[in-house]
């Protein structure tokens, strides 16, 4: 991400600068692995599609908080800025990641509208963290090794 869209981030409120915070980026890794494999023994149905998507979903926005706090930053008040960061990672599915904002919004909808997931939305984002999932973790831990 380039450094002026981190500062109109920084002036927007949505993004605060902090010092590299190596054990909050491992943390939030760490729990991200740790619910990932909590949802897997989960069974997609219809009573169980909303809650397998949010996990994931929270999952998947750990690592970009992770990734934020490698780099010396706190996301603040949005999850998009946490899906902002992963969509800048070079995987090899990277289209997939344009999928980020999307599951954002159906993550919000669930939340806050109370939307049901469908079976195939959740179905969706399992699939995007089999084929991707890895990948992310992998690039998160370079960068946290690295700063």
């Amino acid at each position: 991400m380039n450094r002026e869209i981190m500062e109109q981030l920084i002036r927007d409120g949505k993004l605060k600068r902090r010092s590299v915070d190596r054990h909050r980026a491992m943390s939030l890794l760490n729990a991200a692995k740790s619910g990932i494999e909590a949802v897997k023994n989960i069974k997609i149905a219809g009573g169980t599609a909303t809650l397998v998507f949010r996990e994931y979903y929270e999952c998947i926005r750990q690592l970009g908080d992770a990734r934020w706090w490698s780099m010396g930053y706190e996301p603040k008040a949005s999850h998009e800025v946490s899906m902002d960061i992963l969509m800048e990672i070079k995987i090899n599915e990277g289209i997939k990641l344009q999928k980020l904002d999307r599951f954002r919004r159906i993550r919000n909808n669930a939340n806050y509208r109370g939307y049901k997931v469908s079976i195939e939305e959740a179905e969706e984002i399992k699939d995007f963290w089999d084929s991707c999932g890895r990948d992310i973790i992998n690039e998160i831990e370079k960068t946290i090794s690295q700063n």
